[in-house]
């Protein structure tokens, strides 16, 4: 018998399948919320957790089909993660920018990506020194370079205008750049540099006929509509402004109850 194609899964990270403890929404009866595994350290704390049930279906997932965690943290970001199941083949990091196989930076795709983006953006440079002398130290409290890529701000949002997050995605988009507000970080990224790209080229490796996706901010969203199936959470960007398409299912759980969700949808969604 013919070997069937496999089907890839595509799916961000924060505030999709794992979750800071700020971000969990555990809204039940403390004796009802869910058993909780940590699956990011940083500086010896723990950071980010999905339930257990959700590992236990991760787990399952990574044994059906070919699982891409697809985020924009940074590789060292990245790295921090220990999820459950087995090891991803392939990971995305930097929204595109980094392709890893095995763990290791293709540096091929990653060329491919800073050309583009000479080609079609104006510099980070550029970018960054605009945040630099655009933002009020009232209400900043980082502004990061990311892999030499992308800019971002960490920031108090109850002190932050809302108009300066308006203004600023109004002047980056005519320098062919794009901005995301999630929770306290700001995100400058160019237009080119996206998930979507490098999840088709997974696809192309992989010879995946069957894509599906999730993810919750407006940095996802292209993912999302280059999926033949795609979820977002209660919760996020995409939710707040009721962002939908076709193929895409926005669901009603919020939180890490989400996370749980989305890997069920995913396992119904990849089985034969």
């Amino acid at each position: 018998m013919p070997t069937q194609p496999p089907v890839l899964v595509a799916s961000d990270l924060d505030r999709t399948l794992i979750y800071s403890a700020a971000a969990l929404a555990l809204t039940m009866p403390d004796a009802r919320a869910p058993r909780l595994l940590c699956v990011e350290v940083h500086e010896s704390r723990p950071l980010s957790y999905m339930t257990e049930t959700a590992a236990g279906l991760l787990s399952e997932l990574g044994d059906k089909a070919v699982f891409v965690p697809t985020t924009t943290r940074t590789r060292k970001q990245y790295q921090r993660i220990n999820l459950p199941g087995p090891p991803p083949a392939y990971a995305i990091c930097a929204n595109g920018g980094h392709l890893l196989v095995d763990g290791v930076t293709d540096l091929d795709w990653h060329a491919r990506v800073t050309a583009r983006l000479a080609d079609e953006c104006a510099p980070l440079d550029e970018i960054s020194a605009h945040l630099h002398e655009t933002a009020d130290p009232v209400w900043l409290r980082k502004h990061r370079i990311a892999e030499d890529l992308f800019a971002y701000l960490v920031v108090e949002r109850e002190l932050l205008p809302e108009d300066w997050v308006k203004e600023l995605a109004v002047w980056a988009e005519e320098r062919g750049w794009t901005v995301s507000l999630q929770g306290r970080k700001i995100y400058a990224v160019p237009r080119p540099l996206t998930k979507s790209a490098a999840v088709r080229e997974v696809a192309r490796r992989t010879g995946a006929s069957w894509t599906l996706a999730a993810g919750d901010s407006l940095l996802d969203a292209d993912l999302l509509l280059a999926a033949d199936r795609g979820w977002r959470p209660g919760h996020g960007e995409l939710a707040d402004e009721g962002w939908t398409a076709p193929a895409i299912s926005a669901l009603p759980e919020r939180g890490v109850l989400a996370g749980e969700r989305i890997l069920r949808e995913f396992l119904k969604a990849s089985r034969p």
